[in-house]
């Protein structure tokens, strides 16, 4: 039976749902606001690509080292409170790397962000999944979708503060405070207590879960085999790919269009908005076309969307051209990490959470390689050449989707 029919969300949940999603369009818009200004302290450290990848890497480095404090962290604190502290301390974070007067201070500062940015993120999720149980149905996309809208909202500032003449101390100055006070007054609005109080999700336990599937107890149905070991393994692949891709419109878009094609500095950061204001689109009608395509199809799709958009835009360089194929991969992505993690959490012969956890940690692996990897390309050959990477992870989404589900029925 659905929970739908057995839980109404009421004017806490409401408010809740407001305040989570809150927290999401702060964690998209304080790293976003940062982006663009890469050009220019790339230019002021007067780094090499590969040296400047390194320091990028650092950032997910930061969220890979912290990651599994979170639980932790929320497990003492509670949920609300980690995404709260977590934002602060990022927007605190972001402003330092900012600021950095020299390589080391600029990727110790990203580390740290890249730290409080993992586990604001976990902290958000888990309170959103709070807010989901007691709502009775799926709400988990739209607050991913704020996140996105929160990102564009970033970018967009950083390019408008550009436009003005800002310092960066100012403008992420300034971005650290308005999102702090954002995050301070969702927190009051978030649910109550800790995630050790059950009581409040009524759809935790083995009868079912948001979506009225039936729950899984322990780690019933079949053993571990080969298969299953290939199926994750491929689902860790197709969401390491969408991490690629993301990671190439967020740490190189602005300085290949700056760089290699010319673009002025704000235009320049038209190329990540691009990126994720066609996941957000991707991500609101994302779920339609897999109720009637089934995740495998619409993985394909996007895989080649992704393929063909940047390698198209790559053979033939424009500005215009570039901006369009960094929009088509974000559109190619908006699904792939949610459909490889719904994926990896139903693998039988897995206890519930491992798989998907799994998926989660090794995905940031994806955040972690890819700036060094693109950098040392880009260094022995040209960035044009290292950002081929986009398009190869495109293939092989193509070539991995056949363990994802089909259409239903």
């Amino acid at each position: 039976m659905s929970l739908a029919t057995t839980t109404r969300p009421g004017p806490t949940e409401r408010h809740a749902r407001v305040a989570v999603g809150v927290l999401f369009f702060t964690n998209g818009a304080l790293f976003a606001n940062l982006l663009p200004r890469y050009p220019q302290i790339k230019a002021e450290l007067d780094v090499t690509n590969a040296v400047y990848g390194l320091a990028v890497a650092a950032f997910p480095a930061g969220a890979i080292a912290a990651g599994m404090a979170a639980g932790v962290l929320i497990r003492r604190f509670g949920s609300a409170g980690v995404a709260v502290a977590g934002t602060i301390l990022t927007g605190v974070w972001i402003l330092a790397a900012g600021l950095a007067s020299s390589f080391t201070v600029f990727a110790v500062a990203l580390f740290l962000a890249g730290a409080m940015d993992a586990i604001t993120d976990v902290a958000q999720n888990a309170h959103g999944l709070r807010v989901q149980r007691r709502y009775g149905r799926s709400i988990i996309n739209s607050f991913h979708a704020v996140w996105s809208i929160g990102a564009v909202t970033g970018g967009a500032m950083a390019a408008g503060a550009i436009a003005l003449g800002l310092s960066r101390g100012v403008h992420l100055g300034v971005s650290a405070a308005v999102f702090a006070v954002a995050a301070l007054v969702a927190r009051r609005f978030c649910l109550p207590g800790r995630e050790a109080d059950r009581a409040d999700d009524p759809a935790d336990g083995p009868a079912g879960d948001a979506s009225g599937a039936p729950g899984r107890a322990g780690s019933a149905g079949p053993g571990r085999g080969p298969r299953t070991s290939w199926v994750l393994g491929a689902l860790v692949l197709i969401a390491t790919a969408g991490a690629l891709v993301e990671d190439a419109g967020s740490s190189w878009a602005a300085v290949y269009l700056s760089d290699a094609l010319h673009a002025p500095v704000a235009l320049a950061a038209s190329g990540f908005i691009a990126l994720v204001g066609a996941q957000f689109v991707g991500r609101l009608v994302g779920d339609r076309l897999v109720d009637r395509f089934g995740q495998r199809a619409v993985a394909r799709a996007g895989g080649l969307l992704v393929a063909v958009g940047m390698g198209v835009s790559l053979a033939f360089p424009t500005v215009p051209g570039t901006i369009a194929g960094f929009a088509a991969a974000g559109l190619g992505v908006a699904t792939l990490v949610p459909a490889a993690m719904q994926g990896a959490d139903e693998l039988p012969g897995l206890r519930p959470g491992t798989g998907l956890t799994l998926v989660s940690w090794l995905m940031r692996l994806g955040f972690l390689f890819s700036p060094p990897v693109v950098g040392l390309i880009a260094d022995a050959t040209s960035l044009r050449t290292g950002l081929l990477v986009v398009p190869a992870a495109g293939l092989l989404v193509v070539l991995l989707a056949g363990v994802l589900r089909t259409r239903r029925g």
